[in-house]
């Protein structure tokens, strides 16, 4: 009985130590030997700042085409052009799990009459608070570990530069770990292109300056 008693407190004891470990935090976004799931970039918050009119090659936008059309377009070229776009590079990886439905959802519900602004102070809107926010209504579907994402934040045509949080989550119980904000400039030839490239630089700036960020 004895025996049995101390097998099953070590059990136990195993099986917390497990569940506490499968906890991330901010240090493991840094190891290399911790995996992380690249989530895509959310943009369902986001702002443009200039008239609706005149962006780029395709005339005039709205929100539903953006919604519909640009939201999963942006999205689905970084997974596919991911060595281009090099996201585990910018985390310090040799490769990076894709899981892109997750930010997906969260786009498809914009609901938003209007996201074209031409207030140059609507460019930071999102507060760090926000983002915890959105994160908690995401809907992770069962993955585990560590979820990087952006979260488009403004895009002005004026200034030719997108704001994003690049944000670390523990996907298990929704936690941030480290979300911080960055600028892209955007480039390129297109409307598509033009503004995924904010996501490009900023993975480019990243790339440089991980380590630092401990």
């Amino acid at each position: 009985m004895k025996h049995f008693l101390s097998g099953s407190i070590a059990l136990l004891f195993l099986f917390t130590s497990l569940q506490l470990r499968a906890q991330f935090t901010k240090a493991d976004i840094f190891k290399s030997s911790v995996d992380i799931t690249w989530l895509g970039v959310d943009y369902s918050e986001v702002k443009f700042i200039g008239p609706a009119t005149g962006w780029g090659d395709e005339g005039t936008k709205t929100p539903t085409e953006m919604r519909d059309k640009y939201f999963p377009a942006w999205n689905e070229l970084m997974v596919k052009e991911a060595k281009v776009f090099k996201i585990a590079e910018a985390v310090s990886r040799v490769e990076v799990n894709f899981a892109i439905d997750v930010t997906a959802d969260a786009n498809a519900k914009m609901n938003k009459k209007e996201i074209f602004s031409e207030n140059i102070g609507d460019f930071q809107l999102v507060s760090e608070g926000d983002v915890q926010k959105m994160i908690k209504n995401y809907n992770f579907k069962g993955k585990t570990g560590i979820g990087f994402l952006l979260v488009a934040e403004g895009m002005s045509k004026g200034r030719e530069e997108a704001s994003y949080w690049v944000t670390f989550v523990d996907m298990k119980n929704k936690k941030v770990l480290l979300t911080q904000r960055m600028l892209g400039k955007a480039s390129g030839i297109g409307f598509r292109n033009y503004w995924a490239n904010t996501v490009k630089n900023i993975l480019k700036t990243m790339k440089k300056d991980f380590k630092n960020w401990e």
